[in-house]
């Protein structure tokens, strides 16, 4: 069977003992200061070499995304084994199409990586679904299975936020496979997910919106990000402390060195290398929790928070509590992304789940990384659209492009 063979050519020359044993490793006191104050530190990172200059016994887990593993295949490191992957994949399936035979490569690649991760580190290590499974939720179900099933103990299965996505992750989470669920940008999209899907752990991508503020002109981007994950973090702690959800919150896309100490006692930070020395060459002097310390986001002169709909990624309103609980007691099996979709919009929340069109998704990936306000302005502005939906789609569709370039390299080996 396909799924065996290529499990047995994840693992092969793996070392067993990988999985649950750590290698020794040195202890830095700056980031036990921060440790002691409850965040977990991550490093964002699929580079092993750069990853081994800044990891330390403090560290818990590593992060690859579809960006991420596409620099480290573009490296060349993976050519041998996508050849010898094709002719296993084809000698047991001889039948299997060019598009299904580059998706389990892509498959294989990522969880190889992920174990080379593994045995150097001794972490945890979230590992990504293919972008052509994001609108897909039986076969992200089945990845998913097969991703927990090669490293059980150590693989985080990484599922972006989609109406799909929301109902292969709570099918997974309750067949107790660690979820990382990721592309969030606001605190209620990240409270549907925790109520709905139940996962591991939800994100909120901070250095994005920051960086839509500034490329944008409609302020300097300086503490958005930010104040939508500590609004995000204290909704999880109420959901944690009310039993109705155990997900912890990642600080993601974290841009400066200076957010560990602003951020200090979020549950999380996935740091890029770059950040993480940012941190180490100029630590704080001392550090407290940050939780309940809300920063200002100043906004251009003239711009209203309106103008965008700044206060979708920090505002929970009581209906769309309302909303998720209606949700929260359907069984899952029976939903469908579009079932998803309808629902939010007859509650009045249809900005959190638009249904975009071939047209939008064409103009989002034109945008590149940060969607062009002037593009998108009167639809933010009438409610149609939700600054954190536009954020989501947008950050899907980078990773797509990405994706496709990953999978270029494949194909050119076919």
């Amino acid at each position: 069977m396909l799924e065996d063979t290529l499990h047995d050519l994840a693992r092969k020359g793996f070392e067993e003992s990988a999985d649950s044993k750590r290698p020794t490793l040195m202890s830095d006191p700056e980031w036990r200061k921060v440790r002691e104050t409850g965040t977990q530190l991550w490093l964002d990172t699929g580079d092993i070499d750069e990853a081994a200059k800044l990891f330390t016994a403090e560290f818990e887990a590593l992060t690859t995304n579809n960006t991420l593993l596409n620099n480290e295949v573009q490296k060349g490191i993976y050519d041998d084994l996508v050849g010898e992957a094709a002719q296993v994949i084809r000698k047991v399936q001889p039948d299997i199409s060019e598009a299904d035979l580059v998706l389990e490569i892509a498959f294989l690649l990522n969880a190889r990586h992920g174990l080379r991760l593994v045995e150097r580190f001794g972490a945890k290590v979230s590992v990504e679904l293919h972008t052509d499974l994001s609108h897909d939720v039986a076969r992200s179900v089945a990845y998913g299975r097969r991703y927990h099933a090669i490293s059980p103990k150590r693989f985080i299965v990484k599922v972006p936020l989609t109406p799909a996505g929301l109902i292969s992750a709570r099918i997974l989470a309750g067949e107790g496979v660690p979820i990382n669920f990721t592309l969030g940008f606001s605190a209620r999209q990240n409270y549907v997910i925790a109520r709905f899907t139940k996962p591991d752990y939800v994100n909120v991508f901070m250095g994005r919106l920051g960086v839509f503020l500034k490329e944008n002109q409609l302020g300097s981007g300086d503490g958005i990000g930010e104040k939508a994950t500590l609004a995000t973090q204290r909704a999880l702690l109420e959901l944690r402390k009310t039993g109705e959800s155990p997900s912890r919150l990642i600080g993601a896309s974290m841009r400066l060195g200076e957010q560990v100490a602003a951020l200090a006692g979020l549950d999380v930070y996935t740091m890029p290398p770059k950040v993480a020395s940012q941190y180490r060459e100029h630590p704080a002097a001392s550090l407290s929790s940050r939780i309940q310390d809300d920063p200002d986001a100043p906004l251009a002169e003239g711009v209203e928070p309106t103008d965008f709909g700044a206060a979708s990624l920090w505002a929970i309103p009581d209906g769309l509590k309302q909303a998720v609980d209606v949700l929260v007691a359907k069984d899952a099996a029976s939903l469908t992304p579009e079932a998803i979709e309808d629902h939010f919009a007859q509650a009045g929340y249809g900005d959190l789940f638009p249904k975009w069109t071939a047209s939008d998704i064409e103009t989002v990936s034109k945008d590149g990384k940060i969607p062009v306000y002037a593009t998108w302005k009167d639809r933010l502005q009438s409610g149609a659209v939700g600054f954190d939906a536009l954020m989501n789609i947008s950050a899907l569709q980078s990773f797509v492009s990405d994706q496709k370039a990953f999978d270029d390299r494949v194909r050119s080996f076919l």
